[in-house]
């Protein structure tokens, strides 16, 4: 007698990883993206798990520098809610070891106060082949697909915070 195959649990009963997403931003007001090494053209703001007993908060903080080296960067603002992602349907099963269908992550906006001769992508392990400054605006325009709605909200959460910052801006203010 030979046993059937273990049924794997559809997408929907599957729960959302908890993560954090770090909005890093330089005195000019850009944004940091890096493109992925194991996928060509995806680039993303550093991100990452919440290990079991971390608070989100140190989870942004060590995040970034296990991606980046970053270690000097200040907390400006944080989304009031957890934002929510998908995988498409050819990751799930694959990424994660199968367990989650999709992140729901605490966002940081983060302003990077060190140079750019810091930003090392192999700090600890490299997930990331090359980096760099971007309009925040235009993040939604380069990000993979599946995670463009999460990008979108992330900007709309933190533009004012990013406008304030800008040179425009402390051009206005006599900064």
């Amino acid at each position: 007698m030979t046993k059937a195959p273990k049924r794997k649990k559809p997408a929907r009963d599957l729960p959302y990883r908890r993560g954090v997403g770090i909005a890093l931003i330089n005195a000019s007001g850009k944004v940091f993206v890096a493109e992925r090494i194991d996928t060509p053209g995806a680039w993303q703001m550093p991100q990452g798990g919440i290990d079991k007993g971390e608070k989100p908060r140190a989870a942004a903080k060590r995040e970034l520098a296990e991606e980046t080296g970053i270690t000097d960067a200040k907390i400006i603002a944080t989304t009031k809610t957890w934002l929510r992602y998908d995988l498409p349907e050819n990751l799930i099963g694959k990424v994660w070891k199968g367990k989650y269908r999709g992140q729901e992550q605490k966002w940081y906006l983060m302003r990077y106060t060190g140079d750019d001769r810091e930003i090392d992508l192999a700090a600890h392990h490299a997930e990331f082949k090359r980096w760099k400054w971007l309009a925040f605006a235009r993040l939604p325009k380069v990000i993979v697909g599946f995670k463009r709605d999460i990008y979108k909200q992330v900007v709309a959460a933190f533009s004012d915070q990013v406008e304030a910052v800008s040179p425009r801006a402390k051009a206005r203010r006599g900064n």
